[in-house]
């Protein structure tokens, strides 16, 4: 379903196929794992190979968010398909989410701060 990279300050996790009812609890216990670790300050989330993203898997995103507000780390969002891209327009949390068109516009925006 997803995997993870981590370096010294940032760890990307990457979903691939569909996200829906039937995994978005797997997927959001590895973003809470993920943001929750202290090897790292950032977490960006790469759609890149996500086909597919119901309302449960926004939630499991939502959540991953919110815990990031608590912990004061950054949370991004990149490579965003434009099927899925407006689930998060229509929902109006393209607003909420920080979204980079790829890894490296999100590792160069975490450099300029």
């Amino acid at each position: 379903m997803s995997n993870a990279i981590v370096d010294s300050q940032l760890t990307i996790v990457a979903p691939s196929g569909n996200i829906n009812a039937a995994n978005a609890a797997m997927l959001q216990h590895q973003l809470q794992e993920a943001m929750a670790s202290a090897q790292t300050s950032a977490l960006l989330v790469d759609m890149q190979q996500l086909e597919f993203l119901d309302s449960a898997g926004l939630m499991a995103l939502v959540s991953a968010l919110s815990l990031s507000k608590t912990l004061k780390r950054r949370f991004g969002i990149c490579s965003v398909a434009p099927q899925i891209r407006i689930i998060f327009e229509l929902t109006k949390l393209d607003g909420a989410f920080e979204i980079f068109e790829s890894r490296e516009a999100f590792a160069a925006d975490i450099e300029g701060c």
